[in-house]
């Protein structure tokens, strides 16, 4: 599931494979874009934001999203793609790579010197290098009624945190994902939260347990009914959201989290 870690290392790559070329081709697949041509533009840099992905190439932005299913591959100039062309939403060829944006959830153009202003509600980036922890416990202190697992979710109080680690957090630091953020130490958690996604940023599987092995990877999520690692209780499943059209699957051990 991408999440921070997951985009960070896609950006990383790109920017490996792209920056400094000029782009030959482009094919935006989405109806908005869909007239829109990077051909004969160098690819000053990629990065990322958060789970926001940014391709700047000349003096405009592509920003895509990878939402739950999307991936950007690079390949090189020939090579066999690894998923069948009608699901690639965003194609950029140089000389040397051709950079394939697969399943993408948001895709959208905009002018380099909007970037700042477009992403500006997002909190701060665990992985960002102007990361600022106390505006990101300032933010989730702001809503104190909210479930500490939407809080923690919300990628205007902090950017980075998917599903997964939200709920590993919460386990780590022994808090039912129910519990209202204004009785949970704040610091403590955002501390938790950098620390675990910046342990993960260059893996390829992502763990929390420490354990890199298939199945030993995660304490709690996606493991209802199967016993806590920690103290063999049975692992109890929900779902909890912002809204009732927005609940996310979530999982947390009834004795370790209280």
């Amino acid at each position: 599931m991408p999440e921070g870690d997951t985009v960070f290392r896609a950006a990383r790559r790109l920017d490996a494979a792209l920056a400094g070329s000029t782009v030959v081709r482009s094919d935006l697949r989405v109806p908005a874009f869909a007239t829109v041509s990077f051909a004969g533009e160098a690819v000053g840099s990629v990065g990322s934001r958060g789970k926001h992905l940014l391709m700047r190439i000349g003096d405009r932005v592509l920003h895509t999203h990878l939402k739950m299913e999307g991936e950007w591959r690079v390949l090189r100039p020939g090579q066999r793609w690894p998923r069948p062309a009608h699901r690639a939403r965003a194609i950029l060829e140089t000389t040397d790579a051709t950079a394939i944006g697969f399943d993408l959830g948001l895709v959208e153009v905009f002018p380099a010197a909007e970037e700042d202003e477009r992403l500006a509600y997002l909190g701060p980036d665990l992985l960002g290098p102007d990361w600022d922890g106390a505006e990101a416990v300032r933010r989730l202190a702001a809503a104190p009624h909210a479930q500490i697992v939407v809080a923690l979710a919300d990628q205007r109080n902090l950017a980075g945190l998917g599903n997964v680690l939200v709920n590993e957090v919460c386990f780590l630091r022994g808090i039912r994902p129910d519990r209202p953020a204004g009785e949970v130490d704040l610091a403590a958690a955002v501390d938790l939260a950098r620390r675990v996604i910046h342990a993960n940023r260059d893996r390829v599987e992502r763990t929390t347990t420490g354990d890199t092995r298939p199945g030993r990877r995660l304490w709690v999520y996606g493991r209802a009914g199967e016993s806590c690692r920690r103290c063999g209780a049975r692992i109890e499943h929900g779902r909890y959201g912002p809204n009732a059209v927005e609940l996310r699957e979530t999982y947390w051990c009834p004795n370790c989290q209280r």
